[in-house]
């Protein structure tokens, strides 16, 4: 019997459940560490990694008397990103005082925006897939909102049996606050929401996007409810670092929730923590409503205003963000979608194949930097900045073959060698006598060797001609692949009386 899969395309995200299908609510809050030298508020340096309690000026440290004065940088890269995600940007926000009590916070309170934030709503573009047939979903998911605000320090609980530290070097540090709306129905589309958002930060650089840094990080709101129903009560997993982690997060908490649900419970609204070693979440602390931080307006500072000239001057200079650049490869150098979306992933990556790809075919660009650049960066756990294989040396190898010099067995020997060795295609391919064989003689009495050391074969491929590949595979083993394929098929036939 033949099952028909008939759900649409949401259904498919359901998560069955004792009573029925269930739907996971997903809200992300995005924590982005601004790129700039200087805090938000201060001119401390915001480099990482300095010593503790290096980079804390006396604003920082919440001395008597010290005034914040706001980082021009900040705004800029604010409005920036804001752009990147098609949002709206509003010409005048408020900055507040979101009042709570952190040791590593010595304010007291955290300058934040809350009813007037700097960016409004927006969008992000995410393709979730392939599904059986290798397609791909694209789902827009909208941005509520966009913010500034401060960090905080950090707490170090192991370095002393008895005591705490605390590390104020990133209190201070500008924030970006970037929360989704409640669309994302997946721990899939929570994963492929942040991969993109941190590739369009990256491409601004407005944000370096190092989560195992902390300089991005999530917090991650997850609720269920039956299909179509009212939005159930929220939870918040808080500061998650990792994609990989947070699907790991939703999965477990939408269970979780479901699990206590069908048992006849309630969701308390809360805020959790995600442990990745045993991949489940525990209870933090009860969930604070905005009430709850007493907002007002910071009385140090005066509201931030910038007229529409400063918006559309930070926009002529913005670059080809990841969508634009993915339409372009494949409307002019005719690559697959799936293709372009891999080399627009990083900026890093489409930098290096465009200067692959320049005057040269864009797909056996595509083909070999994906495969084999990607493949082998992969492979030894190196990123594209540490690629040994520069732009140029990959360009020389798809020269080479495309100028009948190399074939494209040879080729493969080649990269392997530029990749451990390094130095310059054609040189090698010279000084090691790795030149294709195109003589036409030589080729021929290879082509003869073989098929006079096996007359069974040569039987069988007179009867069926697709066997013809195996001579070609043997003269090729034969020449130590340095003899023409094209040749080796031509002659092949001829000499078997296989006609084309």
């Amino acid at each position: 019997m033949t099952i028909v899969d008939t759900r649409t395309p949401e259904a498919k995200r359901f998560i069955p459940g004792a009573t029925g299908d269930w739907e996971v609510i997903i809200g992300l809050e995005v924590h982005a560490q601004v790129t700039s030298n200087s805090k938000l508020f201060s001119g401390a340096s915001t480099s990482f990694g300095s010593a503790p309690n290096s980079n804390v000026s006396l604003v920082d440290a919440a001395m008597p008397g010290m005034l914040p004065v706001i980082n021009e940088e900040c705004v800029k890269q604010a409005v920036r990103t804001g752009l990147g995600l098609k949002a709206q940007i509003n010409n005048r926000s408020v900055f507040d005082r979101k009042n709570y009590f952190y040791p590593d916070l010595p304010q007291g309170y955290q300058i934040s925006q809350f009813k007037d934030p700097i960016v409004g709503e927006g969008k992000i573009m995410i393709s979730v897939g392939p599904d059986r047939q290798g397609n791909f979903e694209d789902i827009e998911i909208g941005i509520e909102r966009l913010h500034l605000e401060q960090d905080a320090g950090k707490s170090m609980h192991d370095q002393h049996p008895t005591m705490s530290y605390v590390d104020l070097n990133r209190s201070g540090v500008a924030l970006m606050e970037i929360v989704s709306k409640p669309d994302i129905r997946s721990s899939d589309e929570a994963k492929a929401y942040i991969t993109k958002l941190r590739s369009i930060l990256r491409y601004l650089g407005t944000c370096d996007g190092n989560m195992d840094e902390g300089s991005m990080r999530a917090d991650v709101n997850v609720s269920v409810r039956k299909p179509g129903g009212e939005f159930g009560t929220r939870c918040e997993i808080k500061n998650v670092n990792s994609i990989r982690f947070m699907g790991q997060a939703i999965e477990y908490e939408a269970r979780r929730q479901i699990a206590i649900l069908e048992d006849g419970g309630e969701i308390d609204q809360e805020t959790r923590l995600f442990d990745p070693n045993k991949g489940e979440t525990r209870s933090m602390r009860s969930k604070e409503d905005a009430h709850d931080y007493r907002y007002f307006p910071d009385p140090d500072l005066l509201p931030l205003e910038f007229d529409d000239a400063f918006v559309a001057e930070l926009a002529k200079n913005l670059p080809e963000l990841p969508d634009e650049k993915r339409e372009r490869f494949v409307r002019d150098m005719g690559l697959t979608v799936y293709d372009a979306s891999i080399l627009v992933s990083e900026a890093a990556i489409a930098d290096y194949f465009e200067k692959v790809a320049a005057g040269r075919d864009g797909k056996a660009a595509a083909n070999w930097v994906i495969n084999d650049l990607l493949g082998a960066l992969n492979k030894s756990g190196k990123g594209i900045e540490d690629t040994p294989v520069s732009p140029d040396q990959l360009g020389g190898i798809l020269d080479l073959i495309k100028e009948g010099v190399i074939s494209g067995k040879i080729a493969k020997d080649l990269f392997e060698i530029v990749w451990n060795e390094g130095g310059d295609p054609a040189k090698i391919v010279e000084d090691r006598g790795m030149k294709q064989v195109t003589d036409t003689g030589a080729i021929e009495k290879a082509v003869d060797e073989v098929i006079a050391a096996n007359p069974d074969q040569v039987e069988k491929a007179r009867a069926k001609p697709n066997l013809a590949g195996w001579f070609v595979g043997q003269v090729m083993k034969a020449t130590g692949g340095k003899a023409n394929p094209q040749a080796v098929q031509a002659l092949v036939k001829q000499k078997l009386g296989i006609e084309e």
